[in-house]
């Protein structure tokens, strides 16, 4: 660890063409925050925009509305593979440009075309599933050109700032979303969505500092082995994959627990959905916090003793939820569950971003995190079914005190040596 408190990587990276300490890159990275605070409130907005103008526009049977998500999942997923091993040996910003010019044109064909009354299922389809391979190939682009263009001494703050956008866009957009539903018409949150993606390539195309040289594509080497390369970069470093397979299982147990939560609050506990909204309306103002705190928590602690601290801690919550009764005691706890849980999200997420950008060599940085993220999307769905095939089976009582206890399991899979 370097006396700054930043993690170092555990090979050397290799000279880059731009150095990351010229003094433009505070300049650049306002854009690049610009572009980042763009895209998160225009998608907070059209949160769930394509499932309400399925069910509102179309009418939508139930097993359309899920398959809409599928879709978009194992589609995207299997585009993802030979995306992540282009976009590592082209420049990142016109692939973030384009992947914002697609998503630009996806989204905003669906008010247009429901304004000509030429909207269809299976148009609503098309667009998941090029939305969602934008959405993959510009994360790629985005986290290698973000940790190309910021010193790592400051990528902790800098991953704090974007991690503090995205929690106080998902904690306020999508009540925006709902209002310019509800005032104005079905399609109205998706033309915010569809600028958003315009203002972002917009804020990308002001950087002006050079970007690095991508690595040299080996003639020698097969496509197939091109491929998986990221995977076996990211399975091989022990930190690396103790933190994947840490987020994989946080990942799926936090969102197989989403739709057994509003069960048990609903029907089990019988709270009215105003309490239900106001619950997790709020919590989202302690995942704000908990970004904010990365800073000055950094100023006393180094990056490791904060990132295990808030790594542990953000596994110690959901087990409250199963316990609360159906009184005002019981709405609290569920509340002061949800708060501390994403307080610990909010403080954590910054410095396993940083972590990842500062253990990962600059050839590998594209392919890994997109390897990263075709995990998260697979994972998801099989905890999400396991958890449902069990609260069918037993109660969402217990299936979410079963997610509950994996989640503490997942504390020993941290990088408590690999620093």
């Amino acid at each position: 660890m370097s006396a700054s408190g930043a993690i170092t990587s555990t090979q050397p990276e290799p000279v880059r063409s731009n150095p990351s300490d010229a003094p433009d890159w505070r300049r650049d990275f306002r854009w690049r925050w610009l572009a980042q605070a763009s895209s998160e409130i225009g998608g907070a907005v059209g949160y769930s925009a394509l499932p309400i103008v399925a069910v509102l526009l179309l009418d939508a049977s139930d097993f359309q509305v899920s398959l809409l998500t599928v879709l978009s999942s194992v589609v995207s997923v299997a585009l993802a593979l030979p995306l992540g091993q282009w976009i590592e040996y082209h420049r990142k910003r016109p692939v973030m440009i384009g992947a914002d010019l697609i998503r630009f044109v996806a989204v905003g064909s669906i008010p247009l075309a429901a304004h000509l009354g030429w909207l269809t299922y299976w148009h609503l389809c098309a667009v998941a599933i090029v939305q969602m391979a934008a959405v993959l190939a510009f994360n790629s682009a985005s986290i290698a050109d973000l940790k190309a263009l910021v010193p790592a001494a400051h990528r902790a703050e800098a991953n704090s700032r974007f991690e503090t956008t995205v929690w106080t866009a998902n904690t306020f957009g999508p009540p925006v979303g709902g209002l310019l539903i509800s005032w104005l018409s079905t399609t109205a949150a998706m033309v915010v969505n569809a600028s958003s993606y315009l203002a972002s390539a917009l804020a990308i195309s002001r950087l002006r500092s050079p970007e690095p040289t991508p690595p040299p594509r080996a003639a020698d080497r097969a496509r197939a082995t091109e491929f998986l390369a990221g995977w076996r970069y990211l399975l091989q470093h022990r930190g690396l994959a103790a933190l994947f397979w840490n987020s994989l299982v946080f990942g799926g147990c936090i969102m197989a627990a989403s739709p057994l939560i509003t069960l048990f609050m609903l029907r089990d506990r019988g709270f009215p959905p105003w309490q239900y909204g106001l619950v997790f309306g709020a919590a989202g103002v302690a995942g704000i916090a908990g970004s904010l705190l990365v800073k000055p928590a950094l100023r006393r602690f180094s990056q490791r003793q904060v990132l295990l601290f808030a790594g542990v801690g953000r596994n110690l919550w959901l087990g409250l939820i199963p316990f609360a009764s159906a009184t005002t005691g019981g709405l609290l706890l569920i509340t002061a569950s949800e708060l501390l849980l994403l307080f610990f999200v909010g403080l954590f997420n910054p410095l396993f971003a940083t972590y990842r950008m500062n253990a990962t060599d600059d050839r590998h940085m594209a392919r890994m995190t997109m390897a990263w993220s075709m995990g998260t999307k697979i994972a998801q769905p099989v905890f999400i079914a396991g958890a449902g095939l069990l609260a069918a089976a037993t109660s969402a009582q217990t299936a979410l005190i079963v997610l509950a206890l994996i989640l503490l399991c997942a504390s020993v899979l941290l990088p408590w040596r690999d620093f």
